[in-house]
């Protein structure tokens, strides 16, 4: 009786990790939250593990990871796709719409209720889960242990690492492992639960406030009996004698933190790396799990293997339309343009009205869902829930729900700019560096206005209303549409200005198909930005300098 009541109150109260990520399921037109579900930040305080689309194999280990973590009972929703192979099937699968979210919620609601406490759940595993652990000396890589213990030259602890991984330069990395496997790992023999992929658990790796800094208290710290004050002793000076300086002239431990591909604040498949110094960033990279591939190549052999790599025009504007679920109008309309003028079609007034028309309201809804992220990173509920809220009105409102709406969007633009904590947390942050090259966009139209996070707010803000003025002054938006364009050959290209900037778009058609094609996107150079943005800032400025670039992972093309 107890557990059945238990049960009920559990399923009436599911909370849900989203991967990749919020903006994703919000960039689909998916209210989760109206759907029944509590959005969790973290997968320690999630029953459902919601997958919105498919996802790289890349971001598939990584989900597995974070499944893991979930306690039980734990479902996975998946909704427009297909689970990741490494982790068990869907409990519930739903189409990529709102009404489908609904009643698979209520499905899981119903599940969750009859079977919260299965009499022997199955237990979950995954090779990604597992890795074997060493013991390295942190003085002497060359000592290297299948147990825990001690060098036998310096006398220093044995840390923990994955066996493979390279002693790197200074062994500070190392340190801060061991103290993470102390706080949060259960080591079973040779093998540990793998959990640091998350990002989550990495937020604990930069408390200095709470860790042992590798066995360098001398007060607090058991020493195993070796003797410090003999021969074997090495003092402070020699221990870090080899270990970077940080800025204020300190020789400490650095430590190399992945943040993503699932972090609250960034893009959902945006895998950033810092090297921190303390709270400091000395060093970052970000890379993309989810972006395309290179161009594709025109065949090569006969003629049956180059007609079978061929794409059809259709098929191929759905494709690069999908791939990119955070601005599939804009890279629709690029398709279209681009094999029309390679098929030798003239653009049309009309048409090009209409189809601008559905550009522009894509624009403020992607501006929105930026301000919704910024209020996620920055601990604004009330931006997120309004600017979200606003996102999914816009997304596919006609011209007349659009001019209902400029009264709430002028209302928001005006409480930003009363909000003077937004402009502290914001001005001078992501300031670009002299002669950046190669911007695009709202990026590089606000490194006029003073290139910091601030101004790229007020950047997207202006162009909300731009573009609500074009829409007002021209016809009804309208998603592009490929014209008939034949069996004909011949190259074509178009620039379209996305959200994010501009996109160009190149392509050879043979026979109505596309032979091949080369993409060239805004966030493929914007996300060189990374490392001079973040270096020498403090973590929090860190990310936010990031999270003002507003990169879509999607959006790089490697």
């Amino acid at each position: 009786m107890l557990q059945r009541l238990v049960s009920r109150a559990l399923a009436r109260n599911l909370s849900c990790l989203i991967v990749p990520g919020p903006e994703v399921a919000l960039a689909h037109g998916l209210d989760v939250t109206a759907a029944g579900l509590r959005i969790s930040t973290t997968p320690r305080d999630a029953a459902v593990l919601l997958i919105v689309g498919e996802l790289s194999e890349k971001m598939g280990d990584a989900v597995t990871v974070l499944y893991a973590q979930m306690p039980r009972p734990r479902a996975i929703l998946m909704v427009g796709g297909q689970a990741p192979s490494t982790l068990p099937g869907a409990d519930i699968s739903a189409g990529l719409s709102q009404e489908e979210l609904n009643e698979a919620v209520v499905r899981l609601q119903r599940a969750f209720a009859d079977s919260a406490f299965a009499a022997s759940p199955e237990d979950f595993d995954a090779d990604v889960l597992h890795a074997r652990i060493e013991y390295v000396c942190p003085m002497h890589p060359e000592v290297v242990e299948d147990e825990p213990g001690s060098c036998p030259k310096c006398g220093m602890d044995l840390v923990a690492r994955e066996a493979g991984e390279s002693t790197p330069d200074h062994d500070h990395e190392h340190h801060h492992d061991e103290h993470q496997h102390d706080h949060e790992h259960q080591h079973h023999g040779h093998e540990h639960e793998h959990e640091h992929c998350h990002d989550h658990e990495h937020q604990g790796h930069h408390d200095h406030g709470e860790h042992d800094h590798g066995g360098h208290d001398h007060e607090g710290h058991d020493h195993g009996g070796h003797d410090h004050g003999a021969s074997g002793f090495m003092s402070m000076i020699e221990v870090t004698k080899d270990l970077p300086r940080s800025a204020d002239g300190l020789q400490m431990d650095w430590l190399e933190v992945p943040f993503g591909p699932v972090f609250p604040g960034l893009p959902g498949g945006l895998k950033l790396t810092l090297t921190l110094d303390g709270d400091g960033v000395t060093e970052g990279q970000a890379t993309s799990l989810v972006g395309m591939t290179t161009e594709a190549e025109e065949g090569e052999g006969n003629e049956e293997s180059e007609e079978s790599e061929q794409i059809n025009a259709g098929t191929f504007i759905e494709h690069l339309a999908s791939a990119m679920p955070l601005a599939p109008v804009s890279y629709r309309l690029l398709a279209c343009l681009a094999i029309e003028r390679a098929a030798g079609l003239n653009d049309d007034q009309a048409t090009t009205q209409a189809r601008n028309g559905a550009l522009e309201r894509e624009r403020i809804a992607s501006h929105l869902g930026w301000l919704a992220q910024v209020g996620r990173q920055l601990g604004f509920a009330w931006l997120t829930r309004r600017a979200s809220t606003l996102q999914l009105k816009v997304r596919d409102a006609d011209r007349d729900k659009l001019a209902e709406l400029e009264p709430a969007l002028r209302t928001l633009g005006t409480h930003l700019e009363r909000t003077p904590l937004l402009k502290s947390r914001l001005k001078g942050i992501g300031l670009l560096p002299p002669q950046s090259s190669a911007l695009r966009g709202p990026v590089a139209r606000a490194a006029h206005e003073g290139g910091d996070a601030w101004a790229r707010l007020w950047q997207r803000l202006a162009e909300i209303s731009a573009s609500l003025e074009f829409i007002r002054s021209s016809g009804e938006p309208e998603l592009a549409s490929l014209r008939n364009i034949g069996d004909v050959s011949g190259a074509g290209e178009a620039t379209v200005d996305t959200p994010r900037g501009e996109a160009r778009l190149s392509l050879k058609l043979e026979r109505g198909k596309v032979k091949s094609y080369e993409l060239d996107t805004a966030c493929s150079h914007h996300i060189d930005l990374v490392p001079k943005l973040v270096e020498g800032q403090e973590l929090g400025d860190a990310l936010l300098a990031v999270g003002s670039l507003d990169l879509s992972p999607w959006e790089v093309i490697s």
